[in-house]
């Protein structure tokens, strides 16, 4: 699995809690206080283990503390909700160009193909859609399969080739109740009319998964979902994805922007028929149910059970952590601190 860091994407660093507030007032004040410790023991760990964490930290606190940080990021959220043709060419273009990086870094889009079947290649958050033309062009005689929600539900408008051997299907990924195991709605949800029926063929595998969507601000959606879609999206993205790349494929989850402190992940030779991968698929769908059908209460309950020690991580993997974050970190730091909003507070 390698790390790339990337000027353009997003992601948060840590999960935070909820906005809604379950029922009992305790289990509220004991998940955030496991969050808070969760969050607390990372930050010290990479504080200690790793110079250019300390620096990036540093160089963050500067950012934070200076208003124009915050008119900075009020207006890339405006030009985000745009859908115009000038708006969508432009981001097109732009994760074009953070995909080609990827690709000369780590040769992520090319799939090693080990017969004569074709590749195949899935997308499950396609628009704008560069990362998948990347992909075509890069597997000749390779087919693929896209999702995206729809431009009238607030997502982003497609620039990708007509006639690139790719169905296209247009809905929210999250709402693929079937797929992630779930065949009975239950009676009086909200959404009950709006889950999705099965989208995958049983067995259907593919070489290459892209899994880069993030929650959209212009979104249509529920307002029960406001505070839990991040993570229903995530668990559909890794579980669907996990549970269709063929063993030995590639997955390529969004993960970062250098001012916003994250990254993408490329992770090679997946062995997606392992009981440890199995059983991720089925806790990621365990997430997803309770995000999406269970009260504040049992959600809440579902995260403390199924979130791992903290301590156990950073014992298995706190080195290999450390070890895959010291050249991304100083990338960071060093756009951070040549950002606009930080030339104008000095």
């Amino acid at each position: 699995m390698e790390a790339f860091d990337s000027s353009q994407a997003q992601v948060e660093a840590f999960d935070l809690l909820p906005d809604s507030q379950p029922n009992d007032r305790q289990l509220m004040e004991n998940l955030m206080e496991y969050h808070a410790e969760k969050r607390n023991s990372v930050i010290p760990y990479l504080l200690e283990k790793s110079p250019e964490f300390r620096e990036l930290s540093d160089v963050r606190q500067q950012g934070w503390e200076t208003p124009e940080g915050d008119k900075y990021f009020a207006s890339l959220r405006r030009n985000a909700d745009k859908s115009d043709e000038k708006t969508s060419t432009y981001f097109h273009n732009l994760m074009k160009t953070i995909g080609y990086e990827i690709d000369r870094a780590t040769n992520a889009f090319k799939i090693q193909q080990v017969d004569s079947t074709p590749p195949a290649i899935l997308d499950i958050c396609m628009a704008p859609g560069a990362f998948l033309q990347i992909a075509l062009k890069k597997n000749p005689g390779s087919h693929a399969l896209a999702f995206s929600l729809p431009v009238s539900r607030g997502g982003y408008r497609s620039r990708l080739a007509s006639g690139s051997n790719t169905k296209r299907v247009y809905l929210d990924v999250t709402m693929l109740a079937a797929d992630m195991g779930m065949d009975q709605i239950p009676e009086g949800h909200e959404d009950a009319e709006n889950f999705l029926p099965r989208q995958f063929e049983e067995g259907q595998l593919f070489d290459l998964v892209i899994c880069d969507g993030q929650v959209l601000r212009q979104h249509l959606r529920g307002a029960y979902r406001e505070s839990r879609q991040a993570k229903r999206l995530v668990t559909t993205q890794l579980a669907l994805g996990l549970q269709h790349v063929r063993p030995g494929g590639t997955m390529i989850p969004k993960k970062g922007h250098a001012k916003r402190s994250s990254f993408y992940m490329v992770a090679t030779d997946i062995q997606s028929q392992t009981p440890e991968a199995i059983e991720a698929i089925k806790r990621w769908k365990r997430i997803w149910r309770a995000a999406t059908f269970d009260s504040d209460e049992d959600y809440g309950k579902v995260i403390l059970d199924e979130d791992s020690s903290i301590e156990t991580l950073l014992e298995d993997f706190g080195p290999e952590l450390v070890k895959l974050g010291k050249a991304i970190w100083k990338i960071q730091a060093d756009a951070l601190a040549q950002a606009p909003f930080m030339k104008k507070s000095k």
